[in-house]
């Protein structure tokens, strides 16, 4: 990925702020400090999904009440994407990042702390602030921290923070949790998350703002055909995706007759393939990001409509698993360079779009599927999500056609 597609390059020989360059490794330990920063916040977001029966039983709420900790934040980050970015614009994003981190501690501090459930409502509010401002700031960094010539692959090692906290950090949660209590798993994302800050403090060199995101930069991006068809085709995509992911525990369960044992064995099976399709998908939207998408599209509508046919032997669960895996793993990275193909200028204002559509079609994806559960069956849900992705795949291919006509005239 070239570094137009994240951030204006740094030039080579210096550290973006004009000083002498720094060290290769402190300028990939940097990236990793972003990296492990994201990966914070994707686990705590998605923790409470191994917690939720202890967590609502503790509190004496429904589960539908206690879901309230999943769809919170994705709406509250799409919110606070432009927010914080607007408001902290002329504000060193170092300093910002760190700040957004420290609250991200908090946050967890206060649930596991928390005598009353609306305490615990409260932390997913800061929560969902620190995934607007973090994800719109941090995912367009790379080419600020390292050569242009390498910016392609801090994206990609940007990115495997998503897979990796599915793979690594909720099932870590949940284990964490079901030893020790819920409490506890929220305290251990707290200590995790500090030690995140001290290492970006140590590493992340200053960052002063490249230029004020200002809500008419916003307004103007919104206006541009790439942009909008960026947004259209980044909402089918999760929303797909999202809306059937949320319940492939109880198809695993219902259609594969999997036991838990198993179905954590597929879920981690499935992540090991995100994280191969992230970095696969991150050298492909480098160059193609609208094919990357596609593709991605195109394979995850055929896991999930094929699911209900294949599904329900393990085999056939596992190998779709993995090309639904491999399909998703690409999504993020795919999306957010086609954001910023759109806006090479703008790359902060280009991530506040990505991440706000990004978050709220998160949200509302696990919102229409867990609607459509409620009516009919898991296998109607995995449906419905590969009509969506098919139709993801045919805008993609509309895109593609209009992009070149206009190329021709």
């Amino acid at each position: 990925m070239t570094a137009t597609t994240t951030a204006p390059a740094r030039p080579e020989g210096t550290d973006g702020t004009g000083a002498p360059a720094r060290s290769a490794t402190v300028q990939w330990l940097a990236v990793l400090s972003v990296m492990l920063g994201i990966f914070s916040i994707v686990t705590t977001e998605i923790l409470p999904i191994g917690l939720l029966t202890a967590i609502g039983a503790d509190f004496t709420v429904s589960d539908g009440m206690a879901g309230l900790m999943m769809t919170m934040p994705g709406f509250l980050a799409a919110l606070a994407a432009p927010l914080v970015t607007t408001a902290t614009a002329r504000v060193d994003r170092r300093s910002v990042l760190c700040a957004l981190l420290l609250l991200l501690a908090v946050a967890n501090g206060l649930a596991a702390v928390a005598p009353d459930y609306w305490l615990v409502l409260v932390s997913r509010v800061l929560v969902g602030v620190t995934i607007g401002g973090f994800w719109s700031i941090g995912a367009g960094l790379a080419g600020r921290l390292v050569p242009a010539r390498k910016a392609g692959r801090a994206v990609s090692v940007i990115f495997s923070a998503v897979p990796l906290g599915s793979v690594l950090g909720v099932p870590a949660g949940t284990f964490v949790g079901e030893a020790a209590g819920w409490r506890a798993a929220f305290a251990v994302m707290a200590a995790l998350t500090l030690g995140v800050l001290v290492l970006m403090l140590a590493v992340m060199p200053p960052l002063p703002p490249g230029g004020a995101t200002r809500p008419g930069v916003l307004g103007g991006l919104l206006r541009t055909a790439r942009t909008r068809s960026a947004l259209l085709l980044t909402f089918l995509v999760v929303l797909a995706h999202f809306g059937a992911y949320t319940y492939v525990t109880p198809f695993l369960q219902q259609v594969t007759g999997a036991g838990a044992g198993l179905v954590t064995v597929l879920l981690l099976v499935y992540g090991a393939a995100g994280i191969a399709g992230n970095f696969l998908g991150g050298a492909l939207a480098a160059r193609h990001p609208r094919t990357g998408l596609g593709g991605a599209a195109a394979l995850l509508g055929c896991a999930t409509l094929l699911l209900p046919v294949l599904g329900g032997s393990t085999a056939g669960a596992a190998a779709l698993l993995i090309v639904w895996g491999v399909a998703y793993g690409a999504v993020p990275v795919a999306s957010s360079t086609w954001f910023a193909r759109a806006a090479p200028g703008e790359p902060e204002a280009a991530s506040v779009l990505f991440t706000a559509s990004f978050q709220a079609t998160v949200s509302l994806g696990a919102l229409v599927g867990g609607s459509v559960v409620d009516r009919t069956s898991p296998s109607a849900v995995m449906t419905l999500g590969g009509l969506t992705a098919a139709l993801a795949t045919l805008a993609v291919a509309v895109d593609f056609a209009i992009v070149r006509t206009r190329s021709r005239t």
